[in-house]
């Protein structure tokens, strides 16, 4: 006789009911990477706008963002550096936060890369953003809800919230790059000229996506002769003397 099948107990129904849910539920939460890597912590000390220290010692980077370098050594404050420090002191000092952890875990001075949610939901990278107090930094293979905080700086950087009020920060003209912002992060816009397979100029500034960071992007990505750019990167100079800026992911140029 065939062997009979038992039919699924009502427990072995519902188990299997709430895993369909929680899959449903995280399968357009952004990469898979994030599902599952979730931690408490407890905040003890805060460094500045985008670093914390938990009651265990752990130092935590937040994702995706970069808030205005305190005065530190020789290093002169930036515009906003005090208020950023303060806004993330207001959001998460003394408080169990929780850690939302993508592909990459730790950045080159060992500190753990997190998204920060409160107890109420709340997002504190995407918060520090839409305030103004932060930029958008991207670096892969860390794409995590890249999107969103692009568009909470697009609606602060229109508004004119926080550091965007400053000309250390404001999105520069190509025709306005000069030799005092080498060294610094920007976003610079223009229209395109000169295009190669990986480089294209913008004015004066070439731009380029290393043979490293190839692998993040599409043709579609790369933009064309006449676009007009908008693009995010370290202003520095080659070794013949010539402005360049490289694009490390898809959402440094839009």
């Amino acid at each position: 006789m065939p062997r009979r099948t038992r039919a699924p107990s009502l427990k072995q129904l519902c188990y299997f009911f709430i895993a369909c849910l929680f899959l449903s539920s995280n399968a357009g939460a952004g990469t898979f990477s994030v599902i599952g890597q979730s931690r408490w912590v407890h905040v003890a000390y805060v460094f500045d706008g985008d670093t914390f220290r938990t009651r265990d010692g752990e130092r935590i980077r937040l994702l995706g963002i970069n808030t205005p370098e305190v005065g530190h050594d020789k290093q002169a404050e930036q515009p906003y550096a005090k208020q950023a420090k303060l806004r993330l002191i207001q959001l998460i000092m003394g408080k169990s936060v929780q850690l939302r952890l993508d592909k990459e875990k730790r950045d080159k001075y060992g500190r753990t890369l997190a998204h920060i949610y409160l107890r109420d939901g709340r997002w504190v990278n995407n918060i520090m953003v839409a305030e103004g107090l932060a930029q958008v930094y991207i670096f892969a293979p860390n794409f995590y809800r890249a999107d969103a905080l692009l568009q909470s700086e697009s609606v602060a950087r229109n508004d004119m919230r926080g550091l965007w009020k400053s000309s250390r920060f404001r999105v520069l003209d190509v025709s306005g790059i000069s030799s005092r912002h080498i060294g610094t992060f920007r976003l610079v816009r223009g229209y395109v000229k000169d295009v190669q397979k990986w480089r294209f100029k913008i004015g004066k500034l070439t731009v380029s996506v290393p043979r490293k960071s190839r692998q993040w992007f599409t043709p579609a990505d790369l933009p064309h002769r006449g676009q007009k750019v908008l693009i995010r990167g370290v202003i520095r100079t080659s070794t013949s003397d010539r402005l360049y800026l490289a694009l490390h992911s898809p959402y440094d140029i839009e």
